[in-house]
């Protein structure tokens, strides 16, 4: 059997923990991804995983053979790239992760439109806050929102971040209006977990004012703050490129105008220049483009 392929298939069972979300994933049949499997194990001599009726978990021998098949996946990924660099038609798959938050506001619709003039490409993208490490995850391009991103990655500047207190009409007619950022430990406020979660930062000109909040409630992702701000739970710090078309509408206000959180930077982040696929390169250069009149 087609040994890449076992390692393809070894690699998608130890990541989902399941033989058959990884056979709906390859479309191909259970058995066909315990064989794979099984052939791997028999071609290294050695247990791969341990299986019972609830869980899949890896073995030691596992463990690295995991780490060596997804270089090697990788390798076979960079080779098939570059053997296809004179090919006018990009092709292949791109592995990406982003926060929930902006793949919802923004992403999800500039890859669409990036697919749209590459048909022949594939783009698998996982969303979450979490820190991934990506050369095991074998990530392409992480985008994130960061003041200071990773020194050990590449990073390409996307867009500025900006941020603002927002809260629902129905709450302000309740509980009324903060004149001063030093107002707002009487209201209820809603926090990222990730982000000053206890202590908002705000500027307006050259004056400088830290504010110790006391959350009401927190979540790690900014598309939860937004419905809860918007059900009139109280005052949040989100960013300006989720809101839309809320402030318009007037589900939402802004609560303190003039004064704005530090900005902070959305990047692209890769592991290396070097062996950059025309794939990444060209998706790349279409967010730089996308991203660059910063629409919201």
């Amino acid at each position: 059997m087609d040994r890449l392929t076992a390692m393809r298939v070894f690699c998608e069972v130890a990541t989902s923990g399941s033989f058959s979300a990884t056979a709906d994933k390859l479309d191909m049949s259970r058995a066909m991804v315990t064989r794979y499997v099984s052939e791997l194990e028999r071609w290294l001599n050695a247990r791969l995983l341990q299986r019972t009726t609830r869980s899949v978990t890896l073995t030691d021998a596992g463990e690295q053979c995991l780490r060596r098949s997804q270089q090697m996946l990788a390798l076979m990924e960079n080779i098939e790239e570059e053997t296809r660099s004179d090919d006018a038609e990009l092709r292949g798959q791109l592995r990406l992760t982003c926060s929930t938050s902006f793949a919802f506001g923004h992403l999800a619709r500039v890859i669409s439109k990036f697919l749209a003039q590459h048909p022949l490409l594939k783009i698998d993208l996982h969303v979450g806050d979490g820190t991934v490490n990506l050369v095991e995850a074998r990530i392409d391009l992480a985008i994130r929102i960061s003041s200071e991103p990773d020194p050990l990655l590449i990073a390409r500047p996307l867009a500025i971040c900006d941020s603002v207190l927002v809260a629902a009409p129905s709450y302000v007619q309740q509980a009324g209006l903060p004149q001063h950022p030093q107002d707002l430990p009487a209201h209820r406020c809603l926090s990222h977990a990730n982000y000053g979660r206890n202590t908002w930062r705000f500027v307006r000109g050259d004056e400088h004012v830290q504010t110790d909040i006391a959350s009401h409630f927190s979540a790690n992702d900014a598309t939860v703050l937004l419905q809860a701000v918007l059900a009139g739970a109280g005052i949040t710090l989100l960013p300006t490129y989720l809101m839309g078309d809320h402030l318009d509408k007037g589900d939402l206000q802004i609560i303190l105008p003039g004064w704005t959180a530090p900005p902070m930077t959305i990047y692209a982040l890769f592991p290396s220049r070097r062996h950059l696929s025309p794939a990444v390169r060209a998706l790349l250069d279409f967010l730089v483009e996308e991203f660059a009149s910063q629409p919201w």
